[in-house]
């Protein structure tokens, strides 16, 4: 930053289309009638500040007109469209000007007026960037609904507790409240300043004026184009990498879907739609389904496998857990039974001569379709034509998968599945980077799961199984402490003698944990006892009643997931969540948000926070977490779609330039 010359009067334009379409030049050169209407006509009044050296005006008048006409307050200027305020010196960045000013107060006095010359982008990329910054705070700024207590993030001073809404001098207000009894006023018209917080924690309430938020903010934002710049590095390496198209529709494509027991839904064809299309072009795929439990990812993965196989690709699908990787193995080995392709596993169930051979088969091209674990990503697995990574939930893989899984992005077509559903911020961030199919119509024939909150008793879970079993059905029974969950199936054992049960938990021996569900699979147990090793991905359509014995000790996502477990077939399923007589009043709301989570793919209403955060941690990764704490979810995207968006714009000055 560098002070040059003193100058005698500045006017400042606010960040509306209007001055942004006219450009610097227009502004200049028609400065005099501009402030002609300035005295008469409202638009004008409302969206220019004109400051002279020697003005009598009020520092604080002149912080609320630049907050008004849209200006962001920031730590430091150095963009087009900020301000920023030390003590008795205010600099700002005027739209309409290619220098920044300062204004240095004496009292209620414009005492000096300087230019400041900051490096920054040409007038024209300048502009585009605050239309594009312009129409992102709109898209992320979504109050409708608002109540007493809700938590907002102001852009320009943090987060606030939403009181209620006033009018005074025929202007509406929003007002927050924040720490020590500070309110701010916010004017109806600038709701594009105000977002919801969305976090994993309690926010920290600051009072107004610190500059801990301008600190803050300043910090996330820089993390967000460090992400920006990860995530367009490799969409730049796969924008230059080229395989043939795989084969168009043939017959074994019919053959599999018409074998499909279910009726597709429209989201699931307008998915596989979209990945036939992705498929069928030169560029590989990268491409998300997010979708609510049991609502036919696995099917899309089966089907996009098999249009690889035929191709002449081979295919790896990498599961989180072994007893996952080993459901997958089943479900792709029955829906391709009659089709003529090679499906090996690989995981810690093989022995060391079987994992050898499955390995050979993979080097040598003897095997199509491979699903495992993290195993698959070892250094000695190597593949003869591997063309398609399936990844079920990569959000649960270590930060060494991970960093091999991103390497891989740039060179395989990649289909990712995620078990929860997308927020809407975060789809609008990264639409313009990735491709994102949602699922969100429910199977045809599902009905919605009964749900049950009460206080747990023997009588509750001793009719609760009874009536699953007079109907030949099966129970999960969640009872999520190892050490004496031994102990709970004797009890259980006693209280329903005909009933007969097997428990299963992380720390049994993968085979032993195969066996068992696979008996439970069987039907040759009626109640299976588990912690919540069961949470993700196990698809039982039988087992159609669950009981958590201490639903107050799960987040509402964990529960909301745990739902899912049952209700996959077309009869009447139940959820117990049962709880003790003792709950805080943080539990008795989520007792009360999952009794209302009865709609199917409800994933989106209920536990706004949890769900939308998981969401979050599906696509971004979990170290993203701490940043979109600090500033709530909604912020935190509208600064990774600005970052993408401006970096991309950059990439795109320096192609034209070379």
């Amino acid at each position: 930053m560098i002070l040059s010359r003193d100058i005698d009067k500045v006017l400042i334009c606010s960040i509306t289309p209007y001055f942004l379409e006219k450009g610097n030049f227009w502004i200049e050169e028609n400065e005099k009638e501009l402030l002609r209407a300035g005295k008469t006509q409202a638009f004008f009044q409302e969206n220019m500040l004109s400051l002279e050296k020697t003005q009598k005006i009020n520092l604080s008048e002149v912080l609320r007109k630049v907050d008004e006409m849209g200006y962001e307050k920031v730590l430091d200027i150095s963009f087009p469209g900020e301000f920023s305020q030390k003590g008795g010196v205010i600099e700002v960045f005027p739209v309409n000007l290619s220098h920044a000013v300062r204004l240095d107060f004496l009292g209620n006095e414009i005492e000096n007026i300087e230019k400041i010359d900051i490096k920054t982008e040409d007038e024209e990329s300048a502009k585009e960037i605050l239309r594009k910054r312009l129409k992102s705070q709109k898209l992320f700024s979504d109050l409708k609904g608002l109540k007493e207590g809700d938590y907002l993030v102001h852009l320009d001073h943090g987060i606030g507790r939403y009181k209620e809404k006033t009018t005074f001098d025929n202007q509406e207000y929003y007002i927050l409240e924040y720490a020590a009894g500070d309110k701010l006023y916010v004017p109806v018209g600038l709701e594009r300043k105000l977002s919801r917080y969305i976090s994993f924690t309690e926010p920290r309430i600051s009072r107004l004026g610190s500059s801990l938020w301008q600190r803050t903010k300043k910090r996330v934002r820089e993390e967000a184009e460090k992400l920006a710049k990860e995530l367009l590095g490799i969409a730049a390496l796969r924008e230059i990498t080229s395989r043939p198209p795989y084969l168009a529709d043939d017959e074994l494509d019919k053959q599999l879907a018409l074998s499909f027991p279910y009726q597709e839904t429209p989201d699931q064809m307008q998915a596989m739609e979209d990945i036939k299309r992705d498929l069928q072009k030169t560029k590989p795929m990268d491409r998300i389904i997010c979708g609510d439990v049991g609502f036919g990812k696995t099917e899309l993965a089966i089907r996009s496998a098999l249009m690889a196989a035929k191709s002449g690709y081979q295919v790896a699908v990498i599961a989180p857990t072994t007893i996952l990787a080993d459901q997958h193995f089943k479900s792709f080995k029955d829906r391709l039974k009659n089709i003529p392709v090679t499906i090996s596993l690989i995981s810690r169930l093989l022995n060391q001569r079987q994992q050898k051979e499955t390995i050979d088969n993979l080097k040598s091209g003897k095997t199509d379709i491979v699903i495992g674990t993290h195993r698959l990503l070892s250094n000695d697995v190597d593949f003869k034509n591997l063309g398609l990574l399936i990844i079920d939930d990569e959000q649960r893989f270590g930060v060494r998968q991970k960093e091999k899984l991103k390497k891989l992005r740039s060179s395989l077509d990649i289909l990712s599945l995620s078990a929860t559903p997308i927020p809407r911020t975060l789809y609008l961030s990264l639409s313009s980077l990735k491709d994102i199919s949602l699922i969100q119509t429910p199977p045809v024939g599902r009905i919605p799961i009964a749900i049950e909150t009460a206080l747990r008793s023997k009588k509750i879970i001793k009719e609760a199984v009874e009536k699953e079993l007079e109907r030949d059905g099966q129970v999960y029974y969640l009872h999520n402490r190892v050490q004496n969950i031994e102990l709970i199936k004797s009890n259980l054992q006693e209280l329903i003698p005909k009933a007969k049960f097997a428990v299963v938990h992380g720390r049994l021996k993968d085979k032993e944990l195969i066996n068992i569900m696979e008996n439970f699979q069987d039907k040759k147990l009626d109640v299976l006892i588990a912690t919540t090793i069961i949470e993700n991905g196990l698809d039982l359509p039988n087992v159609n009643t669950l009981i958590v014995a201490d639903a107050s000790r799960l987040g509402l996502a964990q529960a909301y997931q745990l739902k899912g477990r049952v209700g996959r077939s077309d009869k009447q399923a139940y959820a117990y969540f049962l709880h003790g007589k003792k709950m805080t009043d943080k539990s008795k709301l989520r007792m009360k948000a999952l009794k209302e989570s009865k709609e199917l793919g409800s994933g989106y209403r209920i536990a706004l926070r949890d769900m939308e955060i998981r969401g979050a941690g599906n696509i971004l990764g979990k170290e993203q977490s701490g940043s979109i704490n600090q500033v709530g979810l909604n912020l935190y995207c509208q600064m990774l779609s600005e970052a993408i968006s401006k970096r991309s714009f950059e990439l795109s000055e320096q192609s034209d330039t070379l």
